[in-house]
């Protein structure tokens, strides 16, 4: 009996990676979605970008997009909540100082609402400066903190450790 082909997809999930051999007796399209698929069968991981700065969104979305993340936004943090609620992040990705539901009290609704979602937060200042907003972030429960303009590397970095 002859062996069908075969061929090798690596999964990655945080820091695991997975081998998965796929027997070619489906379309090319299936081997696609599989080699996306993470362990536990879903797509890819979900990041949710919240910034009131368009421009901020869009250059986040792109260098997350590329390096495999399902990436949605919100210009404030009502927004967010809503979007949280219909379309679930594992991470959020939030600047502080915006109009409307401000990065602190939306760091406090997912806290309290979403307890499991991973969350970043950045900021440019303000009149107090970013450091005592960014403190606050923290006791709030932003697992990273990030004055502007953000580093990219330091942000992937944290992205990846907080989706560990």
């Amino acid at each position: 009996m002859p062996h069908a082909p075969f061929l090798t997809c690596v999964l990655i999930n945080g820091a695991q990676i997975f081998f998965v051999s796929v027997f070619i007796n489906g379309t090319h399209e299936e081997f696609l979605n599989l080699c996306m698929q993470e362990s536990d069968g879903r797509i890819m991981l979900r990041i949710l970008i919240v910034d009131d700065d368009i421009q901020i969104r869009d250059m986040l979305r792109q260098m997350l997009e590329r390096e495999g993340f399902e990436v949605a936004d919100a210009p404030d943090g009502g927004k967010a909540v809503k979007s949280q609620r219909s379309h679930p992040a594992d991470l959020v990705i939030t600047d502080i100082l915006m109009p409307g539901k401000e990065g602190l009290e939306t760091i406090r609704v997912f806290r309290q609402d979403f307890p499991d979602v991973k969350i970043i937060a950045m900021s440019g200042g303000g009149q107090a400066g970013p450091d005592i907003y960014l403190k606050m972030a923290r006791k709030f429960g932003a697992a990273h903190t990030f004055t502007k303009p953000v580093d990219r590397y330091d942000l992937l970095k944290a992205v990846h450790q907080a989706l560990r």
